[in-house]
């Protein structure tokens, strides 16, 4: 095949990986909109709710590990494949769903499907570009994807929902899927790692017993449910947690490779990644509300208001891979946290009568920084892998993202829900001070005046509630820029460089066919 050819091939694989994976992160936020609609349609309750929201996340969690193995094992593309089908049909049975309980099983079907996504795609990359330069700019292409797919999510669906029925939502993901099962055996290569073992089965069973409690846990206690009832599921999953090491420890083909956090680098590198996921995911949470609740936009004007983020994040997620000509690796990571810190501390400036322009100029920045040093970030990890666990890699990698989200929403937004409370004075109500949506909903009950200042009230305490945790954010940000400085910067941060295909034993190597 000539080089050109060859070349137009790989690009033309990286557009149908992106596809998948902008669908894998809207299916994360899409629904937001949607549900109170088919809460009516299907007739369900609270519990219900939360169960449609959490189940695809939680499910997606607990399994990235092990699909990510699976695909070392049983070949990335077949796996991709695989997710692509059940991920098709799913969706139709979700938007289509006669009962909340059905919608359910469907969502947690998706979450397994889900799971094969990013760590195949970004898997696969790191097979179609074994150049570091351009490897570098692809994955800041599909941390393009996976990103912008988060933020537009609300958007689409807004626009959906305007014309069509609540399932539409769901629908959306059929044609992606059918593209990439047309175009992916053609543009995608197939790779398994030479002489894999079999999978322990004790080992998946206590990955996810060690996440889906965690994470579980983690967003209990965000919503404020009882401490024994966030606390129990938490323990659980650390007791997991430190079985399932000490299990692979012991055995010759473990579910996930230790050896990959005996490299400094890479520990320092997945920690910053958890670090940043969660001050972002947290944020961007309040951040919402504070727009819809506090500025008193529609669900599609704050939409419009956060597209700027998604645009600097794209620009800085392809920029920082083409800096790396220029600029150090661990430099542009430092330069990249040190900018999410000014971002942070320009969000600090919010005020409750400001309206949204000085939050999300602060997030914008902030998104600017972070995109380019995730990037970096991802690409480091998965190129220091070598090239029979770069599934495994990617896994560890999508794992630490989303745990660090389920984490910033449940500290972040615990801290907001802390300062709004303290805000507000012991005079307010349990009803005021449960949040704000309900404490506006109780100040459109009473009379005009009384309405209107306890509106206010609220609004200017959550308000408080974001300040603080943009403060915190940049403390938090400081310290890890100094981490990063430390570990990266004055070292270069460089992964190792992956095995070239002409050096790797005739089991190893991939073909592009």
């Amino acid at each position: 095949m000539p080089k050109e050819a060859g070349s137009l091939k790989r690009w033309l694989g990286l557009v149908v990986l992106g596809l998948p994976t902008v669908l894998l992160s809207l299916d994360m936020s899409v629904l937001y909109l949607a549900l109170p609609r088919l809460s009516t349609d299907l007739g369900a309750g609270q519990t219900e709710q939360l169960w449609v929201t959490d189940v695809y996340g939680l499910v997606v969690a607990g399994l990235l590990i092990t699909m990510g193995n699976l695909g070392d094992r049983i070949g990335r593309r077949r796996l991709l494949l695989i997710g692509a089908v059940i991920f098709g049909i799913a969706s139709v049975i979700a938007a289509f769903a006669p009962t909340i309980e059905v919608l359910i099983a469907a969502r947690a079907l998706l979450g397994i499907a889900g799971a094969t996504v990013a760590p195949s795609t970004l898997a696969l990359i790191s097979n179609l570009f074994t150049d570091e330069r351009q490897r570098a700019i692809a994955i800041g292409a599909w941390m393009c994807c996976f990103m912008g797919g988060n933020a537009v999510g609300p958007l689409v669906g807004g626009l959906l929902l305007e014309h069509f029925w609540w399932g539409s939502v769901f629908l959306i993901a059929v044609p992606v899927m059918i593209i990439l099962l047309v175009a992916g055996p053609f543009l995608l290569p197939e790779f398994r790692a030479p002489k894999a073992g079999r999978i322990d089965l004790p080992s998946v069973a206590l990955s996810l017993a060690a996440i889906l409690p965690f994470v579980f846990g983690v967003k209990e206690f965000a919503r404020g449910a009882p401490l024994w009832l966030s606390l129990l599921p938490v323990i659980v999953g650390v007791t997991s947690a430190v079985i399932f090491v000490r299990r692979q420890r012991r055995l010759t083909d473990p579910l996930l490779q230790l050896r990959l956090f005996a490299e400094p680098t890479f520990r320092t590198v997945i920690v910053i990644m958890v670090v940043s996921a969660s001050l972002m995911g947290g944020t961007f949470l309040l951040l919402s509300l504070y727009l819809q609740t506090v500025a008193q936009l529609t669900p599609i004007q704050a939409g419009i208001w956060l597209l700027p983020q998604m645009v600097v994040m794209i620009i800085s997620s392809l920029a920082a891979p083409v800096l790396l000509r220029w600029v150090r690796r661990g430099l542009l990571i430092f330069v990249g946290i040190a900018v999410t810190m000014i971002g942070f501390a320009i969000l600090a400036l919010t005020s409750a009568t400001g309206g949204p322009l000085i939050p999300v100029i602060g997030f914008t920045v902030a998104c600017g920084g972070i995109g380019g040093a995730t990037a970096l970030a991802t690409d480091l990890v998965v190129g220091s892998a070598p090239p029979d666990q770069a599934g495994a890699a990617s896994a560890i990698s999508e794992t630490g993202n989303e745990l660090g989200i389920g984490l910033g929403i449940a500290l972040l937004g615990s801290v907001g829900t802390l300062v709004y409370r303290a805000s507000l004075g012991a005079a307010a109500g349990p009803e005021v001070n449960a949040g704000i949506s309900k404490a506006l909903a109780v100040a459109a009950t009473l009379p005009s005046g009384q309405g209107e200042v306890l509106a206010a009230t609220a609004r200017q305490a959550f308000t408080h509630g974001l300040v603080a945790v943009a403060v915190l954010g940049t403390v938090v940000l400081a310290a890890v820029a100094v981490a990063s400085w430390l570990r990266l910067a004055r070292t270069g941060g460089d992964p190792t460089p992956s095995v070239p295909d002409a050096e790797m034993r005739p089991e190893q190597q991939v073909t592009l066919r």
